[in-house]
């Protein structure tokens, strides 16, 4: 038997997850147009405090960051998974989250035994986002540590647990989350819906169907029915997705993103109207789920965020969520009159704008 290592290194002290609904009424200047518009609010996390985690001796060490340099020959590669690697080690729990969310996006695998170690995170919202990674990229390794978030003394990070299980071939356990869904904790019906929607099981369409017109979901279940529907495939949602795209600012956030996750002809044709919505976010979130399905038709509303100054007078909480959302379309556009404003965004002084920027460097680099 391997003598026990030493404890892992601790990871630094100080993002979809939220457990509470966006508010509504706060305001974000569009310079474009000179209006006052609704914002959709970032989503808030619990901050975290100091993890450290012992290794038993029956199981391999697992290599902690410092253990990692990028193997990228590209100086922006390689800055970009600095970015993603410091992101993970981050005193924050929201940019923890955010960075765990691009290392799965962008197929950082060389990040993922550090993701791994999340799993013992303090902060609940870190431990689901890492569960959900592990199952997201079918990460096999870590099968022993999802095992034992299985007994997470939060629930929703069991339902989390129990998708990965799922994901690394253990379906009997997608049984929990269809479960989930029924939970009397709106929070835990939320993610069960947000989680079956990734399971690519259709059979969940109907089950999701009964949720959504279940008196006893609030609205954020329903309106994350609605996206994991459209994550199914499920066709029958775009009317009321395309209703959702023309209501309040956060509705419409989620109606755009559940578009294009159900993609087609009919929903480019539908998002397209949109780039010329009344507010900022809306117009880069579609020229992002545009650019996701293989239309480059927002690049001139992305470019506008440069080009018109877009950002000027922007309080700190909208100017991030600019930043995000511009890094965020440009990842999925990938010209070359966007990309070459990566390295700026890159150096932001927000670490989700720089997290976000990095992400947009792997994708435009997969195409």
């Amino acid at each position: 038997m391997k003598s026990q290592p030493d404890r892992a290194d601790i990871l630094r002290r100080g993002r979809r997850l939220d457990f509470s609904g966006p508010g509504r009424g706060q305001v974000a200047r569009d310079t474009r147009r000179g209006t006052r518009s609704s914002a959709v609010v970032c989503q808030a996390l619990l901050f975290g405090c100091l993890v450290v985690i012992s290794v038993g001796c029956n199981e391999p060490a697992v290599p902690t960051i410092s253990d990692y340099g990028s193997g990228y020959s590209d100086p922006l590669q390689a800055q970009a998974f600095d970015i993603l690697r410091d992101g993970l080690a981050d005193a924050d729990p929201r940019v923890r989250v955010h960075a765990i969310e691009a290392v799965v996006a962008t197929h950082q695998i060389r990040l993922m035994p550090t993701v791994q170690l999340l799993l013992a995170d303090e902060s609940m919202p870190v431990r689901f986002g890492a569960a959900v990674a592990m199952g997201d990229l079918k990460y096999s390794i870590s099968r022993t540590s999802v095992s034992r978030a299985l007994r997470d003394p939060d629930h929703n990070v069991v339902v989390a647990a129990s998708y990965a299980m799922g994901k690394l071939g253990d379906t009997e356990y997608y049984e929990v989350v269809r479960k989930a869904l029924l939970s009397d904790n709106q929070a835990v019906r939320a993610n069960a819906a947000f989680l079956l929607g990734k399971t690519g099981d259709t059979r969940a369409v109907e089950l999701l169907k009964q949720a959504q017109r279940d008196r006893n979901s609030d609205g954020k279940v329903r309106l994350l029915t609605l996206e994991a529907r459209a994550e199914l495939g499920d066709t029958t949602v775009l009317n009321k997705l395309w209703a959702m795209v023309y209501g309040y600012a956060e509705d419409r956030m989620i109606g755009v993103r559940a578009m294009g996750a159900l993609g087609g002809a009919k929903v480019r044709e539908i998002l397209a109207t949109k780039l010329d919505d009344d507010i900022l976010e809306v117009r880069l979130a579609v020229a992002e789920q545009l650019g996701k399905l293989g239309d480059s038709s927002g690049e001139p509303e992305v470019l506008d965020v440069f080009e018109k100054d877009l950002r000027a007078g922007l309080e700190d909480g909208a100017l991030e969520r600019v930043n995000v959302l511009t890094a965020l379309a440009i990842g999925r556009i990938c010209t070359p009159a966007l990309t070459k404003h990566l390295p700026g965004l890159m150096k932001n002084r927000s670490k989700s704008v720089r997290i976000a920027a990095a992400k947009a460097v792997f994708l435009c680099a997969a195409r």
